[in-house]
């Protein structure tokens, strides 16, 4: 159809697909496709199955896809989710190699997943038609449903999605014996029926994600009592309530960016003695949280507390206000070793932080500093007096400083050498995001002199830096840069880090204003100006 241009052309082809007599999938495609599935290993073929739960295109984050199969009683080599995330690497690497599964890209810096339309229709297929008694899956993904679909279609199911729709109420009280899984992400949920889980003895993943204007659970989710994974993120949810604590076999419990919750009852959280996965990072910083029965209030060291109890924690990502609250946190030696992320806010008490403080935290991979509105120096000092030369922050991939009005620079970020997106947001006083003059106290934690930075850096973003005038005194290789946004507000920012050569070694994107980019001053401005002109995008006039 490459050389039809008119809509004509396009009408007649149309006309005559429809006339024409194709090949059924069931009878010539499916099978050849199906082929491939009957040579996976028994797990392997379970897994692929699991992935047509979601919408057509959709990229699958491969981690969450690991940690919903291995809840689902799927990966069953190991007990721990961070040793099973291993043979959920080995299974999609091979669904991978089979051209069963593509590649997905990146959402927000996680590693996706794609499954074909056709080879979606196979799994679908082989779950309706072939496998039904053993994979029976109810899929009612993107068609724009306005309500639960009739309770006689799905009450057999094993599995079920209904993602990406426009479902409201969850009126039913429907009784489904064999129903595991169940996904209701991105619908406009606004109230669960306190009947609608009351049948559904062993439901084991159930994932809420993404429907923003809910704002209570239902009291009847006390009769989950198998459910195993409880993804709440994204959602309008303003109180976890006490009812939870029925849920004893919890293992992953998913609280991350809940902008309006508000409170969490004492003694919920040690109730959950197998949880495995807590995230309850990027959530919504306020001071109006409900004083009574609730471990949110003050410097959520209550929180902190509660966490401690659980023996079988191996991932955390999590919030924590002030510095008292993080001292007590880094502590307890397990939660250095398996907290993933931090977002650490309303830091009052100094004006000086040392990083040096999560160096030992060996599995950090994304930092976040929010309204740290006292802190004017982020120092590097030493701990001990061992002399480590390695840099300190291997694993840290992701930093973000938002608001931090005092804050002049973060020369720091010079001891994470695998950083491969930073944003830094609201800094009124920054004026340089790494310092020549700091270049010292780097050498000394790292015992090399003038090491490189941002040599894995994929993604620099900022925005509202008034004071900002260097990213660095000299210019960069970025042999993995992608993108450099500057959305507006960093006037005084008047030379990049970049010379010509980065543009021969990858494709950067540049993005800001129009006015801004004209100030832009180039070491050589034939070369190095006109090398990076078709990398400029406007994004403000």
């Amino acid at each position: 159809m490459a050389c039809k241009t008119t809509p004509g052309e396009w009408k007649y082809a149309i006309e005559m697909l429809k006339r024409s007599a194709l090949p059924k999938m069931e009878e010539e495609v499916f099978p050849l496709l199906k082929f491939s599935y009957e040579n996976l290993p028994i797990t392997m073929k379970s897994c692929l199955l699991y992935c047509c739960m979601y919408p057509e295109d959709y990229c699958i984050p491969r981690k969450r896809l690991t940690e919903y199969w291995f809840c689902e009683g799927l990966l069953n080599e190991f007990d721990r989710i961070s040793e099973a995330q291993m043979q959920g690497d080995y299974i999609i690497s091979s669904l991978l190699s089979a051209c069963l599964l593509e590649r997905g890209g990146e959402i927000g810096g996680e590693d996706c997943v794609k499954m074909h339309d056709v080879i979606r229709d196979m799994a679908l297929w082989i779950t309706c038609e072939l496998e039904a008694s053993e994979n029976n899956i109810f899929v009612k993904t993107g068609v724009q449903l306005l309500e639960e679909p009739d309770v006689k279609a799905w009450e057999d199911a094993k599995r079920m999605s209904v993602m990406k729709n426009k479902i409201e109420v969850l009126r039913g009280t429907p009784t489904c014996p064999n129903l595991k899984t169940l996904f209701l992400r991105e619908n406009k949920l606004e109230v669960i029926s306190d009947g609608f889980f009351h049948f559904i003895p062993h439901l084991t993943v159930l994932n809420l994600s993404e429907n923003r204007t809910i704002r209570a659970l239902p009291k009847g989710i006390s009769q989950l009592i198998s459910l195993e994974c409880l993804d709440l993120s994204y959602t309008g949810i303003t109180e976890l309530p006490i009812e939870l604590k029925s849920l004893k076999k919890l293992k992953m419990l998913e609280l991350s960016y809940m902008y309006y919750l508000r409170k969490i009852p004492p003694h919920l959280i040690t109730s959950f003695s197998k949880l495995q996965i807590f995230r309850m990072n990027h959530c919504q910083i306020t001071e109006d949280y409900p004083e009574e029965d609730n471990v949110l209030n003050g410097n959520n060291e209550l929180l902190i507390e509660e966490l401690k109890s659980l023996q079988h924690l191996n991932i955390i990502r999590i919030w924590i206000k002030g510095m008292s609250a993080l001292e007590r946190f880094l502590s307890f030696h397990l939660f250095r070793s398996y907290t993933q992320a931090l977002q650490l806010s309303n830091f009052r008490e100094s004006n000086v932080f040392n990083v040096l403080c999560l160096e030992n935290m060996e599995h950090l991979e994304e930092l976040c500093f929010q309204y740290c509105e006292s802190i004017e120096e982020m120092k590097m000092e030493k701990l001990s007096t061992s002399i480590n030369y390695a840099p300190c922050f291997h694993t840290l991939n992701r930093v973000s400083i938002l608001n931090c009005n005092k804050l002049t620079d973060v020369t720091w970020l010079i001891l994470a050498p695998n950083l491969r997106f930073l944003s830094i947001y609201g800094c009124a006083k920054m004026e340089e995001i790494l310092s020549e003059e700091k270049l010292g106290e780097v050498t000394d934690v790292v015992g090399i002199p003038n090491p490189k930075p941002f040599m894995k850096l994929e993604t620099l973003d900022l925005g509202n830096l008034p004071e900002l005038k260097s990213i660095y005194w000299d210019t960069l290789p970025f042999p993995c840069l992608k993108t450099i946004c500057l959305w507006w507000g960093c006037p005084k920012l008047e030379k990049l880090p970049l010379n010509s050569h980065t543009t021969e070694r990858n494709q950067v994107t540049i993005l800001g204003r129009e006015d801004w980019w004209a100030t832009i001053e180039w070491e050589n401005e034939a070369t190095a100006g006109d090398a990076f002109l078709p990398s400029f995008r406007t994004v403000f006039k």
